[in-house]
């Protein structure tokens, strides 16, 4: 996996993406991470990028040109080393939610090109005709996209192979499925008065994995409903709500 982030302030990125999990898979070579300023291609000898939206209003508006030279730059780099054009991804308050599905596809890319704005935004003619999807990470808005790009590069390389030592983590992750994950516990077995459950503790890999299913199918009854809706159950799902009182208004 190859990232290449559009931006103002590098240094965000890298410092963000130099830690944990993200840092390793740099170091073992299991995703590739490159800045690049737009900055650098100012058309001026002061490096501004922005200037005044016509028509008024507030802010000031990043260039087209600093904006489309940077990923012109990006884009034949890519093609000299024999792989195909990338993927380009605006993050925006305005675009399509981010997801783990989306997370999940998008691992599937050799390279993506993440476009960082900020400022009142960017000149939309560049939008136009570099842009493949606009993402946005909530329905907020951030001083600028470097934190949104962070946050999908993170998600989407923990789904990248190798880079979790155990991959199964990344299947058993909350939103699997459209289901949270399951409550996780460690030594000691009792603090400050509670206690592992017992299950966890018998040994007995099938009742372990029977108690987990049902933990995932109530914790995403109670705390996100929306995601419930689209669940699609199993036939063992059904005989663990049938056995459950708190499922009884599901059946």
């Amino acid at each position: 996996m190859h990232y290449h982030v559009l931006t103002l302030f590098p240094e965000m990125i890298e410092q963000a993406m130099s830690h944990s999990i993200t840092g390793r898979a740099q170091k073992n070579e299991q995703i590739v991470l490159e800045t690049t300023n737009i900055r650098d291609f100012s058309q001026n000898k002061f490096m501004k990028v922005d200037d005044y939206p016509y028509g008024g209003g507030a802010g000031m508006v990043m260039e087209a040109e600093p904006v489309y030279l940077s990923y012109e730059k990006v884009v034949k780099e890519v093609m000299a080393a024999g792989r195909k054009k990338p993927k380009v991804l605006f993050m925006s308050p305005q675009g399509k939610t981010f997801h783990q599905e989306m997370a999940i596809e998008l691992a599937k890319e050799e390279d993506l090109v993440f476009l960082c704005g900020h400022y009142e935004g960017i000149d939309e003619r560049v939008l136009e005709e570099i842009v493949d999807e606009q993402i946005s990470i909530g329905d907020y808005v951030l001083t600028g996209g470097e934190i949104a790009a962070v946050v999908m590069m993170d998600a989407i390389s923990r789904l990248v192979p190798g880079v979790l030592h155990n991959d199964v983590s990344a299947i058993t992750d909350t939103f699997t499925d459209n289901l949270l994950e399951y409550p996780q516990y460690t030594r000691p077995v009792e603090w400050r008065g509670k206690r592992v459950p017992d299950v966890l503790m018998s040994g007995h890999h099938a009742n372990i994995e029977k108690w987990r299913r049902e933990q995932s199918l109530l914790r995403t009854k109670n705390q996100r409903p929306d995601l419930f809706e689209k669940v699609e159950f199993t036939k063992d799902d059904m005989k663990i709500m049938k056995k459950n009182l708190a499922f009884q208004d599901e059946i």
